[in-house]
């Protein structure tokens, strides 16, 4: 061993990114997740891939999934330590592979010069564990075997220096030698490049496997497409329920009612429904009842003629007949008057209207679907909204689920709102990082389906094309937090904070109202949101609620008296 050679920095600040959430089953390393295996398990997955491949195949994978890990690692290098030099910003790599137990790294020569385009690098590998378990598994061998921990060194270095380097495996344990030993070079400085690392690419096994999902893909979406609800995302029980049960209504001239929350999706539905019916080629129009105000909305579904109120200069059709012969669909239907739902009434009745200000009555054929988000049984009973209109509305309903409640529905959102919106922005090849999708996994969305789209948007604006997006491009306010709830590195810690709150003579009471407060904000308001995020159960903090609201009831009841 060169004693003479580089000295790796500390890593505290390496392993300060390296958290345990016991309780959710989950281990973060900085925004990804990792997972603990056992070596036994790796030891079998290695002996599964060298059966099922063979020898050169499952190197050529395992060195290439290495390699990608170190290029996404690589992307964080000057972001952990941006005020480092050079070389102990490049030492995450070799330190990465410590933290996570690879392997310990020892530099003995790293010298580099970006000007003059030079590249060399010779590192001493003790304690591999790629080596461990091919002896345990195999024996001793010729060939080194050390293959993702290769891969990576390759992929980390090439994404840091911007140049393709490789990096080779010299001396290996699993050849007999005393410790394994890696020396990487630019490629055009290796003799042998294009031979000795054509590992790197992918065979033509994967080809094939990657042409049969391409065609796999398009066949689905061609099924899709014939059956008119393809562009609807989603494969839960509840969403494929409701999918199913409108599917059956598409063809006939069935009124259509659709419920469910703000944000679910219900114009999407009305949409495919329309899309799958025998009006398919004639017009779809939709209007948002709650977008027009209520003394104009007569006026806008069944039309005007001109004088017949102060700006009324011409004579106009209305949404009814423009959709005639196809389909109308009217959201928010909750909000009408109780004359233009006596309007409507007569139109889904007698199938005619007549203009504002106008007398000639007007046939119309029109398949009607409505959405609403209010409850109208309770409308009824408060006189807000026409009881028979409610009967002639709700022949055939449908409850679209929030989103909370198809929660298993969200990668595949996910997917589609990334292809989307990258498309749209520009910024193709996005992917979210793991704890990115944790927390959308954690989220109640209130907003649903259209606050997911918001956020994704959001997510690829501020993403870096062909990057990661991250859980701070997705929700501002957990830029400086972990999930475990530690400040990220050079914020302030959780006992720092807990000082500075008493300091300010702030009491435990106040404290805990903060939090709860400010967990309720977060959580859109849902009880059952604040509690995940405060760490409790919604019986928890139900009764925290409630003694609270007790404490302001007797004080009130005291300044009183």
């Amino acid at each position: 061993m060169n004693d003479d050679g580089p000295r790796l920095p500390g890593m505290q600040d390496l392993w300060n990114l390296l958290r345990f959430e016991a309780q959710e089953g989950r281990i973060w390393l900085d925004e990804e997740r990792v997972v603990l295996l056992r070596s036994s398990e790796l030891r079998g997955l290695r002996r599964e891939l060298i059966d099922a491949l063979g020898m050169q195949r499952a190197k050529g994978l395992l060195t290439r999934m290495g390699y990608i890990s170190g290029k996404m690692d690589a992307e964080r290098a000057r972001r952990l330590r941006p005020e480092a030099s050079l070389f102990d910003v490049f030492s995450v790599g070799p330190q990465s592979h410590m933290v996570t137990g690879q392997v310990k790294v020892i530099p003995q020569k790293l010298d580099w010069n970006e000007e003059e385009n030079y590249f060399h690098a010779i590192f001493d590998w003790e304690n591999s564990f790629e080596a461990e378990i091919f002896l345990s598994e195999f024996g001793s061998g010729f060939e080194p075997v050390c293959w993702a921990q290769i891969g990576y060194a390759s992929g980390f270095t090439t994404q840091f220096m911007g140049r393709q380097i490789y990096f080779k495996e010299t001396c290996c344990t699993a050849c007999g030698h005393q410790t394994c030993r890696i020396e990487g070079r630019l490629a055009e400085d290796w003799e042998d490049a294009e031979d000795a690392f054509r590992h790197y690419q992918p065979d033509r096994i994967a080809d094939q496997l990657f042409e049969l999902q391409e065609q796999m893909a398009e066949l689905r979406s061609r099924v899709d497409a014939e059956e008119h609800f393809g562009q609807l995302v989603g494969s839960s029980p509840r969403f494929l329920e409701v999918r199913d049960l409108l599917s059956r209504a598409a063809r006939s001239k069935v009124t259509v009612l659709l419920l469910g929350e703000t944000g679910v999706g219900k114009d999407m539905f009305a949409r495919a429904l329309h899309e799958a019916s025998d009006r398919a080629d004639k017009p779809f129009v939709a209007i948002n009842c709650a977008a027009i105000p209520r003394d104009l909305i007569e006026a806008e579904l069944f039309g005007v003629e001109r004088g017949a109120f102060t700006g009324a200069e011409k004579t106009r059709p209305g949404r009814f007949e423009r959709a005639d012969t196809g389909t109308l669909f009217l959201d928010e239907v909750g909000e009408l008057s109780l004359h233009a739902q006596a309007a409507l009434l007569r139109v889904l009745q007698e199938g005619e209207l007549e203009r504002v200000g106008g007398s000639e009555v007007r046939q119309v054929d029109v398949r009607l679907i409505a959405a609403t988000n209010e409850d109208l049984d309770l409308a009824v009973r408060e006189g807000r909204f026409r009881q028979d209109l409610l009967y002639r509305l709700n022949v055939y309903s449908a409850t679209v689920p929030p989103l909370r409640e198809r929660i298993e529905d969200l990668p595949d959102l996910v997917n589609h709102f990334l292809d989307k919106y990258g498309t749209l922005h520009g910024k193709t090849g996005l992917s979210l990082t793991d704890r990115a999708m944790a927390l959308l996994r954690d989220y109640d969305w209130p907003g649903n389906i259209r606050e997911l789209a918001n956020v994704m948007e959001r997510g690829v604006i501020l993403s870096d094309p062909g990057g990661q997006i991250e859980a701070a491009h997705l929700f501002p306010g957990v830029s400086g937090t972990r999930g475990d709830g530690s400040a990220a590195a050079g914020e302030q810690t959780l006992p720092e904070l807990a000082a500075d709150a008493i300091d300010a003579g702030h009491t435990l009471e106040a404290v805990e109202r903060e939090l709860i407060d400010a967990a309720l904000v977060r959580a859109g308001h849902k009880v059952s949101g604040a509690a995940r995020l405060l760490g409790l159960t919604r019986a928890q903090l139900d009764y925290r609620l409630k003694k609270r609201q007790e404490a302001k009831n007797s004080s009130n009841h005291e300044n009183g008296s």
